[in-house]
């Protein structure tokens, strides 16, 4: 049977469509409004979630907590719910390691909820075929029910957490690391003065990096500031599998560079305007 009242924590512009699909599924969701910011209200009351006013009213009432918030802040969003000794399911859908969603699940697990993992794929839940929430550990099918017949495509894939979590970063490994080299390497050639020769080049040989580089002025840019714990889980994921973690670092401090372009999209920032911040700092500082 499926779970029949849901807390989201922390409903982001992903969070929010997340919730609204569980609505959509039929469990009531809930959430905690207070310390929240007017747009987070904003994006509940939108997605048509249920403001309980507190975390512990919202936990007391929950069958399951769903926690969907930027890396760095999930270990200590499990801290907060173990510390109401929370006994229902916990779901961490949060772009960390593997390693750190066993410690979440230890965290949870030592407090008495049960614990899924969780990875999104995909943009905000706003049509169908976009979005993909990967889930394991014990349960898991029950809770890809939840999202049954709605715009979310919810997969069970193993009953081993840690599986979904080591899923997303190998997939944003790629994905969000490409976006930050392209804004790298357009940053390199305007300083040398080949930024328009490499636009030609690339015009020639590959024609589908100055796009690339457009999109990602306009669409990771302003999400940079959640990339920084995203890209460390991933320096460190790799460096536990043995691999180097170089890459994911170094992405991270080029997005620490870009925080002022937090959320902005109207309008959204183009390459031009991003080259120009990156530019104003000292050649050959770190």
């Amino acid at each position: 049977m499926k779970p029949k009242t849901v807390a989201l924590l922390h409903p982001g512009n992903m969070g929010a469509t997340i919730g609204a699909a569980a609505r959509a599924g039929g469990a009531r969701v809930i959430w905690a409004s207070q310390g929240r910011s007017d747009a987070t209200r904003q994006r509940a009351e939108r997605a048509g979630l249920i403001d309980v006013g507190t975390l512990p009213s919202a936990l007391s009432e929950s069958e399951v907590v769903l926690s969907i918030c930027p890396p760095h802040a999930a270990l200590s969003v499990a801290h907060e719910v173990a510390e109401t000794k929370f006994h229902g399911i916990y779901i961490d859908a949060n772009a960390v390691s593997r390693a750190t969603a066993e410690e979440i699940g230890r965290i949870v697990s030592q407090a008495g909820a049960s614990f899924i993992d969780g990875g999104i794929i995909g943009s905000p839940v706003k049509q169908a075929g976009t979005t993909r929430l990967y889930l394991s550990g014990v349960g898991a099918e029950r809770i890809a029910e939840l999202f049954s017949g709605t715009m979310l495509d919810a997969r069970a894939i193993g009953d081993q957490p840690g599986a979904a979590s080591a899923l997303k970063l190998a997939y944003a490994a790629w994905t969000k690391c490409s976006d930050v080299l392209a804004i790298a390497i357009r940053a390199y050639a305007n300083r040398e003065g080949v930024d328009a020769a490499l636009l030609e080049e690339w015009a020639i040989s590959q024609p589908a990096l100055a796009k690339k580089c457009d999109r990602a002025a306009m669409v990771a840019v302003p999400k940079a500031w959640r990339y920084v714990g995203e890209m460390q889980e991933i320096a460190e994921a790799f460096k536990n599998a043995g691999l180097p973690g170089g890459f994911h670092e170094a992405a991270a401090e080029l997005c620490e560079q870009l925080v002022s372009f937090k959320d902005q999209t109207d309008p959204p920032p183009s390459v031009a305007t991003v080259l120009q911040v990156l530019a104003a700092k000292p050649a050959g500082a770190t």
